[in-house]
């Protein structure tokens, strides 16, 4: 439990100063345990990779109208997996604002998702908001000035609202306001908290043209109940490996199966990679799903890595989501993916919102 309350604890602080911030006001909370679902939503999903955020609003009843993403191999996974929408595969700055409204087909965009890197951010010195390195986040930007969608998400590692002392997260709340979307709030989500087998946390900028306070999903599970890594893949543990559902890792020799006994729930393979070849915890939720210079994390029990697909359980993709490319292209692919259930809440949360004749789900 060593590992699971100190990856927990991580941020709480910066979740504690951020709801006090005099930024970040304008958000409510929503159970999405009583939101219905009867009616279609659209949505369109930038910055794609293999399409976790695509998955969670799928099931959360929107319609996909298209999606971008450069990288060949999650292209394919999203073709695959989302056969009936546009996808657009190439760089998001060559992809005009006619192209995005033409992939509308004439229908009004619910939710416009995505998750720019945002690297000028973090160079010492640099507070600029067109620094030429912040061009992804611009082009999201641009993307919502576009499409007009009633809400944006953004999705962000928790660092980037404390980048230069929080310069960087306003200069992000002033460029939304340019564009005619003041009502911008942030939160950091913590993936255990909603069903999710994975301490992960995420920043989760949303934003409005509406005049409306942001929905977030209220947490349904604590410390107590939270879903463990063994709930999420023990069926799988002896499983023979299939290409056909992704349930394949890298192949060890028996002499490094034997070092690989000798690593300890926490402890690393090796001294200079310590995120890489580093054994999960048994009890509890995984570390954070991830694919670090060519490995992965050790299993719990066994004495070998996570194959795909339990990389994939953690992130909660269906077992029917197929990852094109082969194994190492599927770890990169999960391992950058946002986890679906994640963000079928955030979508969930959107429905209140978009369709205020509801019933109050204020908590």
């Amino acid at each position: 439990m060593v590992g699971a309350r100190s990856a927990t604890s991580r941020y709480t602080r910066l979740r504690e100063d951020l709801d006090r911030s005099i930024f970040n006001t304008n958000w409510y909370e929503v159970d999405t345990r009583k939101v219905e679902t009867a009616h279609e939503l659209s949505f369109a999903d930038i910055f794609s990779g293999a399409g976790g955020l695509s998955v969670g609003f799928r099931a959360a009843a929107y319609a996909k109208m298209f999606s971008v993403e450069i990288n060949e191999y999650a292209s394919a996974t999203i073709r695959t997996n989302f056969p009936g929408s546009v996808h657009f595969e190439r760089p998001i700055e060559d992809i005009t604002a006619q192209d995005m409204i033409g992939a509308l087909a004439g229908r009004p965009l619910d939710v416009l998702a995505g998750g720019p890197p945002c690297q000028g951010f973090s160079v010492a010195g640099s507070r600029r908001i067109d620094d030429p390195r912040n061009k992804l986040f611009l082009e999201f930007c641009r993307a919502v000035e576009a499409c007009q969608p009633k809400y944006f998400v953004m999705e962000n590692v928790p660092g980037i609202l404390t980048m230069q002392k929080g310069a960087v997260m306003e200069a992000i709340l002033k460029r939304f306001e340019e564009i005619g979307y003041p009502d911008v709030s942030v939160r950091v989500l913590e993936a255990a908290e909603h069903g999710v087998p994975q301490l992960r946390t995420r920043a989760i900028f949303i934003g409005n043209r509406l005049g409306s306070k942001n929905p977030y999903p209220q947490p349904t599970h604590h410390k107590a109940n939270y879903l463990s890594i063994n709930d999420a893949i023990d069926d799988l543990k002896d499983a023979p490996r299939s290409a056909s559902n992704n349930h394949e890792w890298t192949a060890h020799s028996a002499q490094f199966e034997e070092r690989i006994s000798r690593v300890p729930p926490g402890g690393s393979l090796y001294e200079t990679y310590r995120d890489a070849f580093k054994r999960q915890y048994s009890g509890v939720p995984s570390m954070a799903a991830k694919e670090n210079h060519g490995g992965v994390h050790i299993h719990h029990e066994k004495n070998r890595v996570l194959s795909a697909r339990e990389l994939a359980r953690l992130q909660t993709f269906p077992d029917a989501f197929f990852f094109e490319g082969g194994m190492k292209k599927a770890y990169w692919q999960i391992g950058n993916a946002v986890p679906c259930r994640l963000a079928e809440k955030i979508a969930l949360a959107l429905r209140h919102a978009i369709r205020p004749d509801r019933p109050s789900l204020v908590s």
